[in-house]
């Protein structure tokens, strides 16, 4: 028994850290500086969520995230912005602040979009694809979470580079970093057998107002 056990552990540690070599080699060479980003042509910036205040301001890794979303948006890296996030629950909506921010940064509130349903990483890159109908992304994150997102991205059949998003050390990034490690195996999965999301729903146009996906 104890020898498979360590037979195992062994199989799933080989499977852990194999899957997280083909994310991050896979990826790296798709971050990318603004301003290489800035001339991708892309259908459509997508900003990933993170935690919002109880007040409905960003948290500091989600303001650094909006911030290069905005800042890509005004260089013309692409004429749309995806803010993708948790709103589970009422009481908890994380793409109605991120298009406050947006727009009260100067960004045209027809020119952003709220995907409601980017619960996960995984399903954020999945409703890009097949909800909002986008074949060229700049995913704005930070490092860490870049090689996951891109390797869903172009595993879906999107042509995607990532924008990195670090300027700060932030709080509780360790316990961020170790949890990334299992998310890269799950993701890896899910994009083989390209496993639906959550919610798919009807799809959006990104040629229309952005104002159609507030509610």
């Amino acid at each position: 028994m104890v020898a498979w056990a360590l037979a195992l552990v062994l199989a799933v540690l080989v499977v852990v850290v194999g899957t997280n070599v083909a994310v991050v080699a896979t990826t790296c060479d798709d971050i990318v500086t603004p301003e290489e980003a800035a001339g991708f042509d892309a259908d459509a910036i997508v900003v990933l969520g993170a935690a919002v205040h109880p007040d409905g301001t960003p948290s500091n890794m989600l303001r650094d995230r909006l911030d290069d979303g905005i800042a890509l948006y005004q260089a013309g890296a692409a004429p749309k912005i995806i803010m993708s996030g948790d709103n589970g629950t009422a009481s908890y909506n994380e793409v109605a602040a991120m298009k406050a921010y947006a727009v009260e940064h100067g960004v045209p509130a027809e020119d952003v979009f709220c995907d409601h349903a980017g619960f996960s990483t995984y399903e954020s890159m999945y409703r890009a694809k097949h909800v909002f109908g986008a074949d060229r992304i700049v995913v704005a994150t930070q490092t860490y979470h870049l090689y996951r997102a891109l390797y869903a991205a172009l595993g879906l059949g999107m042509e995607a580079v990532g924008v990195p998003c670090d300027y700060y050390d932030y709080s509780g990034q360790l316990l961020r970093d170790v949890r990334e490690i299992p998310a890269r195996t799950k993701d890896f999965f899910k994009t083989l057998f390209k496993v639906p999301s959550t919610f798919v729903g009807d799809p959006i146009s990104l040629d229309q107002s952005g104002d159609v996906t507030e509610e």
